[in-house]
């Protein structure tokens, strides 16, 4: 994985939801926390500052690519990774007091068992948060790819837009409370960022970081131009100077076990 295309793609962004998230979650000092798609180790990184010398962190991934991205940039005792699928945890009951899933819930092929997962792993009176993408509307860095490659992969629509799969927040809440959580709250953060110009937005789709980037990279040269064009065009109400500024919404919902 090319760490630095992440950052530019999707890092700079989720990174400002970490906090939120961590927060919701109420990570302490000396505290055991599960990072259920750790990636590249965002979420995991600042957890280890919330935890102290004496906590604990264990990101798990399906790819083993992520687990060595995190591994390598978070050389630390204190954290450990392993290969393991979101919806069916290798650990016994009871054994962190935090679970955290940053942006992965909303790719699960069944949210609800994942969300279960979390909830048996965790002691009685732990937390969970987990952060998931907003509506469409409220997240035009991804929305805009998403439909324009819809135009010439209609096929493929659902699984472009399986992004914002948990966008509803009544549904997000139920979905914790079926999974047994209590004190379940959700609610949406908000952040905007800018960049430079339109081709420091593209580069790293052009690189093939994230799953819609990487369909792009899949289409024929023509194609990916006509891509280009036309996501360009539709980002053309965001510009200023030369600039591109956007805001991304996302929904952290938390729960207590």
């Amino acid at each position: 994985m090319d760490v630095f295309a992440y950052e530019q793609y999707l890092g700079r962004w989720s990174r400002l939801f970490v906090p939120a998230v961590l927060t919701a979650a109420e990570v302490a000092v000396g505290e055991r926390v599960l990072d259920v798609g750790v990636g590249p180790g965002e979420a995991a990184a600042i957890a280890l500052t919330r935890v102290g010398p004496t906590g604990l962190v264990v990101g798990v991934d399906i790819s083993r690519d992520m687990l060595e991205a995190a591994r390598t940039r978070l050389a630390d005792d204190r954290f450990r990774v392993a290969a393991m699928d979101g919806q069916a945890l290798a650990f016994p009951a009871a054994r962190f007091d935090c679970v955290l899933c940053h942006l992965g819930l909303m790719f699960f092929p069944d949210p609800v068992r994942g969300l279960a997962e979390f909830r048996r792993v965790l002691r009685t009176g732990g937390r969970a948060a987990v952060c998931v993408i907003s509506t469409p509307e409220r997240a035009p860095l991804w929305s805009l790819l998403a439909e324009s490659l819809s135009l010439y992969l209609p096929d493929q629509r659902e699984t472009l837009y399986l992004s914002f799969g948990l966008a509803d927040a009544a549904r997000l809440g139920r979905m914790l409370g079926s999974a047994g959580f209590r004190d379940v709250r959700v609610f949406r953060e908000r952040h905007d960022t800018t960049f430079e110009s339109f081709d420091e937005y593209w580069r790293p789709i052009e690189q093939g970081v994230g799953s819609m980037p990487q369909v792009y990279r899949a289409l024929p040269e023509e194609t990916r131009r006509a891509v280009r064009r036309d996501v360009e065009a539709r980002l053309s109400g965001f510009g200023t100077g030369g600039q591109l500024r956007m805001s991304l919404e996302m929904l952290i919902g938390a729960g207590r076990a």
